[in-house]
């Protein structure tokens, strides 16, 4: 994962540094013309997340950057390093001053949201981090962009081609050990093919090796963090001491030193447990029996979290309209994790405010201003 997200954060700036946004005649009779402008805000502060240090970054200095903001960069205490070394190649290419990168604990975030000349927090991380970034950039009134948690669904409907697209659903779970945003974290099954499915997804399961990272051969590497271990080990206990079904996995190897998790499949655990409802961001997958549509679209808007999704079917205008049914920011129909620069991401219910990518996200880093001049 590590080289392809380099790549993506190169091929990133190099698509938005052409981005403008112009001025907008808005209206113009015999009186006067109104112009739309978009300003920038001053000082932009930055809180990224440990998943993608490099991508999630630059995703937000970028457009920033772009739109004539400076910008103040807390990368996660967990993944310093990349954000640093990126802000040590910036200065050799930015003024002074219009980038900073700070590392620090968690005291270093509440000063940013509190500093009055922090114009605005763009924010990536939990929801419950994101509710204190609210509260904390409120004393000010700060613009805030937050993309938070999700429980994202994928619902692979009866006519799918379910064993072809095992490998999109699996990476589309389990890439960069399930720790994304994004990543499916509940997959919604027809009753009529769900043995078989769950069979092969455990042969493709079986395939791909856990371990040391910096082996080629290595398909899933550790977890990032303890803190993040040890939360995905109260998903298992939990699954364990209610008696859920685990169809692969389970067993962590506690003589194996680094926080390898192993790759898990709960089969068809009940709605209301805590690996269904609650988001796992880890190797972790329940996959879940539904029997009609309706039923389906339910069960995945049934939760606080609206960020992403997916729509697997052969039929692309029905598999279409369920994807407009469904609550969430970003929904896929038989494709997985597409992004790009023009594309707006954010999420609905408590999964984020505000978007980024797109225009959208573009003008959250501005002021609208408009100018009135008389003829």
């Amino acid at each position: 994962m590590a080289a392809p997200e380099v790549d993506q954060a190169i091929s990133y700036i190099r698509q938005i540094a052409v981005r403008r946004i112009p001025v907008e005649i808005v209206e113009e009779n015999d009186v006067h013309v109104v112009e739309l402008h978009h300003v920038p805000l001053g000082v932009v502060g930055g809180i990224t997340p440990w998943n993608f240090p490099v991508l999630l970054a630059l995703w937000k200095v970028a457009p920033a950057l772009i739109t004539g903001n400076t910008f103040v960069l807390k990368p996660t205490p967990y993944t310093p390093l990349t954000a640093l070394r990126f802000g040590q190649i910036a200065q050799s290419v930015l003024p002074a001053g219009v980038l900073s990168v700070l590392s620090g604990g968690d005291q270093l975030g509440p000063q940013m949201t509190n500093h009055p000349d922090v114009a605005k927090i763009s924010f990536t991380g939990s929801t419950e981090t994101g509710k204190h970034v609210l509260r904390s950039a409120a004393g000010t009134v700060k613009r805030v962009t937050l993309e938070l948690g999700g429980n994202d669904a994928a619902i692979v409907l009866p006519d799918a081609d379910y064993k072809a697209i095992i490998p999109q659903l699996f990476w589309g779970a389990f890439g960069n050990q399930g720790q994304w945003c994004v990543g499916i974290k509940r997959l919604y099954i027809h009753r009529s093919f769900h043995a078989d499915f769950v069979a092969a997804f455990v042969d493709y399961a079986k395939t791909v090796k856990v371990g040391d990272g910096l082996d080629p051969e290595v398909g899933l590497g550790p977890v990032q963090n303890k803190m993040q271990f040890d939360k995905l080990k109260t998903f298992l206990d939990d699954i364990k001491a209610n008696g859920q079904k685990i169809a692969f996995g389970g067993d962590i190897d506690e003589t194996q030193s680094g926080y390898f998790f192993p790759i898990t499949v709960v089969d068809n655990p009940p709605e209301n447990s805590k690996i269904v409802q609650e988001e796992q961001f880890g190797p972790i997958i329940p996959i879940i029996v539904y029997d009609d549509i309706d039923d389906a679209v339910n069960r995945a808007n049934a939760s606080i979290y609206g960020l992403g999704g997916s729509v697997w079917g052969r039929d692309t205008e029905a598999a279409v309209a369920v994807a407009n049914r469904v609550e969430a920011g970003m929904v896929w129909v038989n494709e997985i994790h597409t992004q790009g620069v023009d594309i707006p991401f954010g999420g609905h219910k408590q999964s984020g405010i505000g978007t980024e990518q797109g225009h959208e996200g573009r003008l959250l880093f501005t002021n609208p201003k408009s100018v009135l001049i008389k003829k």
